[in-house]
C-alpha cells in the first residue's frame, strides 16, 4: 500500500516572514481557500501571538477552513500556547505547533538555557499544549546541528508529553540530503516511542538543497512535509510544495509515496501567491517557471513535434496550466468571460466579478488582443487589491526631453480623495514625489524598481514590482496596467499598503523552522 505524506502549508506562516511580504486578512482568507482546494492537509495560518492582526487572520483562517487542520505557531511559553489554542480552537480539526531550539549554539546563546533546562521546558510545555489541545506538534528548531544523543531525549520528552507529530527542520539550510535523511532515520530507530509519532521535515534552502533534503527524509521514514507555494520564506527560501508533490508523482519508480495534492490547482496556487505577494516566480523555476514548458532548440522543438514526451516528463496540463489564446477580445460577453475566468481557476463573487468584466472591456478596447495572461494580471491586480486603505483613482504625466517632468495623482486614502502635482526626474520619480506629499514616510526608502511586459507587442500589459524598506523592514508591491506609469503608481501604493500593515505587527521572535 502507498504511503500518503502529509503535506503541512506553512505559506501563511514562515512564507509571510520573507523579506518584502505581507498579506491583508482578505489575501489571507483567499491563500487559504486555494489551500484547500489544492489538497494540502494542514496550513500554519500564522502565529497568533505576534500581533492582534496575526491572532485575527489565524482565526478566521480556522473559521473558514472545511477540511484542512488549521496550526498556530507558538513559542515554548504558556501564553504563547495559549494565544495559539484561542485563534485555532474554532477549526473542524485545531493544532497547536510549539517550538524550541535544541543546537548547542541556539540554547547557549538564544535561549540561555541548559540542555536539562531545555527538557524541562519541552516537557512542560508540550504538556499544558495537549492538556488544551488534540492535536501537537513539537520542532526542534536547528535540529540539523543538534548533538543526535539530545535530539533524541528531546524528541522521546516530546512524544512523552503528548506531542504526536515531531518536526526537525534545516533551519539554516545546512543540510545535505545524506545527512538529512540519516538523521531521520537515526532518530526513528532509536527514540524509543517514535512509532506513536509523524515525523515531519521543514527545510531552508539556503544551499539549494530544499527539496532534495525534503525528499531525501520522505525515503527515510518522514511522513509529513512542510513547504510553501513557490517555496517562498527566510531567507532563500523553503522546500516548495509544487516540487515535492510533482517528485513524488512523476517518480512513483524510486519514491513509492503520494501526496493529496491536486495537481491541476499548482499553477493557479502560484500564480495567486505571486500576486499578492508581489514576489515573480524566476522564468526557470521547476513547474511553475514560464519556461518550465518552454522548448526553443530546434533539436528539442523537432522531438517534441514527435512525441511530447521525449522532453517533457510531465504535461503543462498536469499542473493545471493552460495556453495563451486569443479567444478574448472587446466583443466578448459576460459568460465568455466567466468561462474564461473558470478555466483560468478563479471563482469570484458577483461584485468582483462585476469590476474584473468592466476592467477586460476596458483593457480590451486598448490592446484589441487578450491574452491568458493579461487576465490573470488584471484580476490580480484589481481584484486582490479592493480593500486596500491608499487607491489610485488618477493618473496624469507630462514628459519629454526637457525636465523636470510634472505628474499629477489622485489616491483615495481611507475614503478621502487627495490630489496633487509634483515634479521629478523623469515621469516614474514624479509620481512617486506625489505619492509622498499625499501620504508622508519619509522613513521608507525605495530599494528596487523592476519593469516586464506580461505578454508580447508594443500593447502588451507592464507589470511593475517595487520593493521598499523602513526600519528593517521591506515589503514588495506589484501593480498592472496598459500604462506603465499607472502600473508604476499602483505598484508602489500596493507596497506602502503593506508597509502600513508591518508597521503595525509586534517585533516577536518567530523562527521555528
Amino acid at each position: 500500500m502507498t504511503k500518503t505524506i502529509r503535506i503541512f502549508d506553512t505559506t501563511l506562516r514562515d512564507g509571510e516572514q520573507s523579506p518584502g511580504c505581507s498579506m491583508n486578512l482578505e489575501e489571507k482568507l483567499q491563500v487559504a481557500a486555494q489551500l484547500e482546494t489544492l489538497g494540502v492537509d494542514i496550513i500554519e495560518a500564522g502565529f497568533a501571538i505576534a500581533s492582534p492582526g496575526d491572532f485575527e487572520a489565524v482565526s478566521e483562517v480556522a473559521r473558514q477552513c472545511k477540511t484542512a487542520t488549521v496550526a498556530s505557531l507558538a513559542r515554548a511559553a504558556a501564553a504563547d500556547i495559549d494565544r495559539a489554542w484561542e485563534a485555532v480552537q474554532h477549526a473542524v480539526a485545531p493544532r497547536i505547533h510549539t517550538f524550541i531550539a535544541t543546537s548547542p549554539l541556539h540554547m547557549r546563546v538564544k535561549l540561555n538555557k541548559s540542555p536539562d533546562e531545555v527538557l524541562e521546558a519541552i516537557d512542560r510545555t508540550v504538556r499544558h499544549a495537549r492538556n488544551i489541545c488534540p492535536d501537537v506538534e513539537w520542532s526542534a528548531e536547528d535540529a540539523t546541528r543538534t548533538e543526535p544523543d539530545f535530539l533524541a531525549r528531546a524528541i522521546e520528552t516530546a512524544i512523552t508529553a503528548g506531542a504526536r507529530t515531531i518536526n526537525l527542520p534545516d533551519t539554516v539550510g545546512y543540510a545535505t540530503p545524506q545527512t538529512y535523511g540519516a538523521m531521520f532515520r537515526d532518530m526513528i530507530e532509536r527514540v524509543p516511542n517514535a512509532d506513536l509519532a509523524v515525523f515531519s521535515t521543514h527545510c531552508h534552502n539556503d544551499l539549494g538543497l530544499a527539496v532534495a533534503n525534503t525528499l531525501a527524509a520522505i525515503m527515510n521514514g518522514a511522513g509529513q512535509v512542510e513547504s510553501t507555494i513557490n517555496g517562498i520564506g527566510e531567507r532563500a527560501g523553503n522546500a516548495a510544495i509544487e516540487e515535492i508533490a510533482m517528485a513524488l508523482k512523476v517518480r512513483q519508480d524510486v519514491m513509492p509515496y503520494a501526496t493529496n495534492v491536486v495537481s491541476t490547482e499548482i499553477t493557479r496556487a502560484s500564480r495567486l501567491i505571486s500576486g499578492i505577494t508581489g514576489f515573480q516566480v524566476q522564468p526557470n523555476k521547476a513547474i511553475v517557471g514560464a519556461n518550465a514548458f518552454a522548448h526553443e532548440s530546434g533539436i528539442h522543438q523537432d522531438g517534441m513535434i514527435k512525441d511530447s514526451s521525449t522532453y517533457e516528463i510531465m504535461t503543462p496540463e498536469s499542473v493545471g496550466l493552460t495556453h495563451s489564446s486569443l479567444v478574448m477580445g472587446k466583443h466578448s460577453g459576460r459568460a465568455a468571460f466567466r468561462q474564461k475566468l473558470e478555466e483560468l481557476g478563479y471563482a469570484l463573487g458577483d461584485n468582483a466579478f462585476q469590476d474584473a468584466f468592466g476592467r477586460f472591456k476596458a483593457l480590451a478596447d486598448a490592446k484589441k488582443a487578450v491574452y491568458d495572461e493579461d487576465i490573470v494580471a488584471l484580476v490580480d491586480d484589481e481584484v486582490l487589491r479592493g480593500h486596500d486603505s491608499i487607491q489610485v483613482k488618477e493618473v496624469e504625466v507630462y514628459c519629454g526631453s526637457n525636465g523636470p517632468q510634472r505628474a499629477i495623482l489622485t489616491l483615495e486614502v481611507d475614503g478621502e480623495e487627495k490630489t496633487v502635482t509634483a515634479r521629478g526626474n523623469g515621469p516614474v520619480d514624479a509620481l512617486f514625489n506625489a505619492i509622498r506629499m499625499i501620504v508622508p514616510h519619509d522613513s521608507s526608502v525605495l530599494e528596487r524598481y523592476e519593469v516586464h511586459a506580461v505578454t508580447g507587442g508594443t500593447d502588451a500589459q507592464a507589470e511593475v514590482s517595487v520593493l521598499l524598506s523602513e526600519n528593517g523592514r521591506t515589503t514588495r508591491g506589484r501593480g498592472a496596467h496598459q500604462d506603465t506609469m499607472v502600473a508604476s503608481v499602483r505598484a508602489y501604493v500596493n507596497a506602502l499598503n503593506k508597509m502600513m500593515v508591518k508597521r503595525g505587527r509586534a517585533p516577536v521572535d518567530a523562527q521555528a523552522g
